[in-house]
């Protein structure tokens, strides 16, 4: 089977997919749909490298529901899936508090426990996002990876330019704010140099328990996360 072909053009490289590239995507496609199929009703988007196109036989599936919905609604949604583990996740003190349900180890739903900010939202579409109508039509959307290479896709695979420098044309591509970019590029390039600090919160919720509750009892015992929720006006 023929490898990649990467070509340079310019300041930016062209990669033209293999045939065994686009089936990755094709299959990875095809399994959030099923998934997104039964969350229709909370407009879920797909997100990364699934919704750009530029996917590898690890990367991971991440479903988005982009805005505050009572957890039992979701998991009413998809009965019968069984899940791995029901995750709350903060990646830092004044982030976003966010459910997550992992279907499986490549697989994973994300949903926001607090009403999410504007900026928040905008941190989804830096990655690249596609809703349902748009995976059923084969829509693949730039976004920025995590080496901060804007992939913009083609009809052969991807065009790569670097992020560094562009920050304003890429805010434009994207249709996300200069400051989102500036944000996400001091954060990614820190991250390079420092390495990853963790994240301040992931804790597993016990099958008997809700995601709001759970929520509630470690917003009693931190003030970081109880703030955050008051400022949302509550759970």
């Amino acid at each position: 089977m023929p490898r990649e072909k990467v070509v340079r053009v310019w300041d930016e490289r062209e990669v033209v997919y293999s045939p065994k590239r686009w089936r990755i995507l094709k299959e990875k496609r095809e399994k959030a749909l099923k998934i997104m199929e039964r969350l229709e009703q909370f407009e879920p988007h797909v997100y990364g490298s699934v919704a750009r196109g530029d996917v590898r036989k690890d990367s991971d599936i991440d479903i988005v529901i982009p805005y505050k919905v009572p957890s039992f609604l979701i998991e009413l949604s998809l009965e019968g899936i069984p899940f791995e583990k029901r995750r709350i996740v903060m990646a830092t003190p004044w982030h976003l508090i966010k459910g997550h349900i992992e279907i499986d180890e490549e697989t994973t739903i994300t949903f926001p426990l607090v009403e999410p900010k504007d900026r928040e939202i905008e941190f989804y579409k830096w990655g690249g996002m596609v809703d349902l109508w748009g995976l059923k039509t084969n829509l693949r959307v730039p976004g920025v990876n995590k080496k901060l290479i804007l992939i913009v896709p083609t009809e052969k695979g991807h065009i790569e330019r670097e992020v560094i420098g562009r920050e304003s044309e890429v805010a434009k591509i994207l249709g996300v704010s200069i400051d989102i970019v500036q944000e996400r590029v001091k954060i990614l390039t820190r991250r390079d140099s420092i390495g990853r600090t963790g994240i301040y919160l992931n804790e597993e919720v016990p099958d008997w328990m809700s995601f709001e509750e759970a929520l509630k009892r470690i917003a009693d015992r931190d003030p970081n996360v109880r703030k955050r929720v008051r400022e949302s006006g509550g759970i």
